[in-house]
């Protein structure tokens, strides 16, 4: 669809551009409407893809509301009472765990951790002190030897629905930096990450042998984690000796892969002077606008296919490297203010949807994982 910008500004040229996008949502659709078009990403995750889902936009333009829904001001928990107006995220997980329930039992499982990027800095929001009260702790983003970024010592909580989901990311939220700017009351000043990470159980030796198979083997052979761990008797050792050979051989041949649905909500880029911030607030909104704009480099950089990626040059980049790059799915929503007061925060909002949407990987493509499963 279509975004036509036509408008101008005392002491500025008149403005006359046209934007393409794939759907452009008006200001009476509902939440329900936004997630239809949501909801098929998510099914790739049960395909063994990576998929990332971020909200970007200025200060004020709907990114949190689109992506958590509404909040009570007092302590930032989910509003419950009107299930309509939730956000992306919480429904994406009641879709994901509606999707995992019509498959064998016991062949999927998720965790979840909950991180903010503030001021070029990663911290988990679930760690927990010695008395068990949840409080924010700086961790490091680092790229394992076979490149994949990873944080060392980060909490995850494995969850069995999307209640116990909420309520670990309502715990997380009460964390996050939140400060008033001249632009809006309660201005995120960080990144909100939060990763759901499903483990599948598949059967190993029941890959096809075709020349796409045999590519979707060696890409899966590099996120088998170990082999599908086996019930041990604390009490005595020798069950696991008397395993038959049969036994054992089934046992190695169920793997673990491991997807990341990432899913965030990205504090506002804004000029410095619209926003009137000073001093410690300053340094924030200088942080935020390079992050962004180091997001801004990684997909144009893969859009032109280049064959280096500064995913290092931010915190936040170097975090979303598996949800973006290679052939992870990207969903960028972009929330744009219609205040021409803020237009030039509009355009440059326009400019990374542009951006974003030149990253081409071709249609998702069902891939039907050998899931294990139950047998009488």
């Amino acid at each position: 669809e279509t975004v036509l910008v036509k408008c101008s500004r005392p002491g500025h040229a008149p403005i006359n551009k046209t934007f393409q996008f794939e759907r452009v949502y008006n200001a009476t659709e509902s939440q329900d409407t936004v997630f239809a078009d949501v909801a098929p990403l998510l099914t790739s995750l049960l395909d063994g893809y990576n998929v990332c889902i971020m909200a970007y936009g200025q200060t004020g333009s709907g990114k949190t509301y689109t992506m958590l829904g509404p909040q009570l001001e007092e302590n930032l928990a989910f509003v419950n009472e009107d299930e309509s107006e939730l956000g992306i995220i919480p429904r994406a997980t009641q879709e994901l765990f509606r999707l995992i329930s019509e498959k064998p039992p016991g062949s999927y499982w998720v965790e979840v951790s909950v991180v903010e990027v503030y001021n070029n800095e990663v911290f988990d929001l679930l760690a927990k002190d010695s008395c068990g009260k949840v409080f924010g702790i700086k961790r490091d983003v680092v790229t394992t030897r076979e490149g994949k970024s990873d944080v060392p010592l980060l909490t995850y909580e494995s969850v069995a629905n999307a209640s116990e989901f909420l309520h670990l990311v309502t715990k997380g939220l009460q964390l996050r930096v939140r400060h008033p700017t001249l632009v809006h009351a309660h201005s995120s000043r960080s990144h909100l990450v939060v990763t759901l990470t499903i483990t599948t159980i598949v059967a190993g030796d029941n890959f096809g042998t075709s020349w796409e198979d045999e590519q979707i083997n060696q890409r899966l052979n590099k996120e088998v984690s170990c082999t599908y761990p086996q019930k041990r008797d604390s009490k005595s050792t020798s069950s696991s000796r008397a395993s038959s050979p049969a036994q054992l051989e089934a046992a190695e041949k169920m793997k673990q892969v491991k997807t990341r649905l990432q899913l965030v909500d990205l504090a506002g880029s804004e000029c410095v002077g619209m926003s009137g911030v000073t001093g410690a607030a300053l340094r924030e909104t200088s942080c935020i606008n390079r992050s962004l704009s180091a997001l801004a480099d990684v997909l144009g950089a893969i859009a032109e296919q280049r064959s280096h990626v500064p995913y290092r040059n931010s915190k936040l980049t170097h975090l979303l490297q598996d949800s973006v790059g290679g052939d992870a799915k990207l969903l960028v929503m972009l929330c744009i203010s219609p205040s021409q007061k803020y237009l030039t925060e509009s355009m440059q909002s326009l400019g990374f949807g542009t951006r974003a949407r030149q990253v081409q990987r071709g249609q998702i493509k069902k891939r039907n994982l050998p899931v294990l499963s139950k047998t009488k």
